[in-house]
């Protein structure tokens, strides 16, 4: 691959919001990968043609490989700092690590294509894997969490997306890809509604209705906003781009957040913020509404290096 030419990003990596998602987690069958590669090369590829054929609906997505499952997938080199999913337990609060294999994420304004799309996905990938997890996220009112906040606003905008999210000169073979993790987040929504407002907005650290952010003086230190807005050790903002929507029924409902970076040091030390605090017992007092369920870790190469495997 020449190494002046960018290779083409998924697009569903940086894309913006839809008003569906559709989620599907895959384990791979034993003593496929010989025909697990070209396969997730022409799911790859099938995304990326159907991102013109439904652009009137916004359609994208991308296929992500498992931190567990990229050796396998690809011996001959690996991802610089792809590792597993960082578990992390402190009293009540919990990220457990479930990996999975294969990850694909499809978004679109119309579900009918989503529910087409998802099908012949797991019809390409036929006898290769099995599907473990399956969710189907929705957009809230104004791109709001079910808690009522908007989610998102902190995400970096237009280009500044692409800089976040993909990895670039630092490791030149991935170039384009993305580290992504993803949680399954289900709320405890009748015991958050017993609040207060204003008791939610010190919690997370915005007002509800106007989505204005507190200042910093005003803001809790065990608000969300303030335990997620970290900076490193120059001063500059650790980013992430959220792609995360709401998911559920009456009966379970929550957040499945998706991170996408060009590290996964960023998400990491976000979550150990939540969880952990700041050291003087400062944690993230949103936890104690939600509870994750899932914590996955994986790589999303650019389309390009998917596709060395398409004629294979």
């Amino acid at each position: 691959m020449d190494n002046q030419v960018m290779p083409r990003e998924q697009l569903g990596i940086c894309a913006e919001g839809n008003l569906h998602s559709i989620y599907l987690m895959f384990n791979a069958n034993d003593g496929v990968e010989d025909q697990l590669r070209p396969s997730i090369a022409s799911v790859a590829q099938y995304i990326y043609e159907l991102t013109d054929q439904y652009a009137d609906s916004a359609f994208n997505g991308f296929v992500a490989i498992g931190a567990n499952f990229w050796d396998t997938y690809y011996p001959e080199a690996r991802p610089a700092l792809l590792k597993p999913f960082p578990s992390m337990n402190e009293g009540n609060r919990d990220a457990p690590a479930i990996e999975y294999d294969l990850f694909v994420h499809i978004r679109c304004d119309r579900f009918d294509i989503l529910h087409l799309v998802a099908n012949e996905i797991s019809q390409m990938f036929e006898d290769l894997v099995e599907l473990v997890e399956e969710e189907r996220g929705f957009r809230f009112m104004d791109n709001r969490d079910l808690t009522g906040f908007v989610d998102g606003t902190e995400n970096p905008k237009g280009r500044h997306r692409q800089q976040v999210a993909l990895v670039a000169d630092e490791d030149p073979e991935f170039k384009s890809g993305s580290y992504v993790h993803v949680q399954k987040y289900a709320h405890n929504l009748s015991k958050w509604h017993r609040l207060p407002v204003k008791k939610q907005e010190d919690i997370i650290g915005r007002t509800k209705q106007d989505d204005i952010e507190y200042d910093s003086e005003d803001k809790p230190l065990t608000s969300h906003i303030k335990r997620v807005n970290l900076k490193d050790a120059n001063g500059a903002s650790m980013e992430i781009l959220r792609q995360s929507m709401p998911y559920g029924s009456v009966k379970e409902q929550g957040l499945m957040f998706i991170s996408s970076c060009k590290t996964p040091d960023n998400f990491e030390q976000m979550l150990r913020s939540m969880i952990y605090g700041d050291g003087h017992g400062n944690h993230d007092h949103l936890m104690q509404f939600t509870k994750a369920l899932t914590g996955s870790s994986f790589f999303a190469p650019s389309l390009d290096f998917l596709l060395q495997w398409d004629e294979a």
